[in-house]
């Protein structure tokens, strides 16, 4: 039996689950009217000419469940990091007292609430995409393997069976962290 064929299910598996990953780091992004550092951390600011997260150049807490507090290591980066704030899609005015940055987080609109809601609908939908992809790229390899004399028609049966499953898990598990991300949105 081809090594590939062993492996399948575990690549297939931890291929799936790296979508589903990507999908609630995407929804840790996106603002509830709670503060939370990952609302910033992955933000991009020019520091000295290059393109760095900030993360990397600050120290981000939240000292209370409506504020965000940025403090540069290097408090020159000040004024680069509150323009990549101002740029950014966040929405958030930053106060600078010269050392740090306060981000006061917003009540969400309702109209906010709904367009933040469509946003994760949205980005829930591609990791489903993303998923199903996955599940078309080893059953692709299953049956090739099976053309190859490498696996039998049960086996192949069996693995496809064990795919679909896999796939069916992993749908919904999205859609559980979909309707949890729609409900936080919905009721703060």
């Amino acid at each position: 039996m081809n090594v590939e064929i062993n492996d399948l299910m575990d690549s297939t598996e931890e291929h799936m689950m790296k979508a589903e990953e990507s999908m609630k780091a995407d929804f840790a992004a996106i603002r509830t009217g709670k503060a939370s550092p990952a609302l910033v951390e992955n933000m991009m600011v020019e520091y000295y000419g290059t393109p760095t997260r900030l993360r990397e150049i600050a120290g981000i807490t939240t000292p209370e469940s409506r504020l965000l507090v940025i403090q540069p290591w290097d408090p020159s980066a000040i004024s680069t990091i509150e323009k990549a704030i101002l740029a950014s899609k966040l929405g958030i005015s930053p106060v600078s007292d010269g050392r740090v940055l306060r981000l006061p987080i917003p009540e969400l609109s309702e109209e906010r609430r709904a367009s933040l809601a469509k946003q994760v609908k949205t980005r829930a939908e591609d990791a489903k995409v993303a998923v199903r992809n996955i599940r078309r790229d080893a059953n692709e390899v299953a049956k090739k393997a099976q053309k190859n004399s490498e696996i039998t028609e049960d086996e192949l049966k069996e693995m496809l069976e064990k795919i679909q499953k896999l796939t069916d898990d992993y749908i919904k598990l999205v859609e559980d962290v979909q309707k949890a991300k729609e409900h936080e949105l919905m009721t703060l």
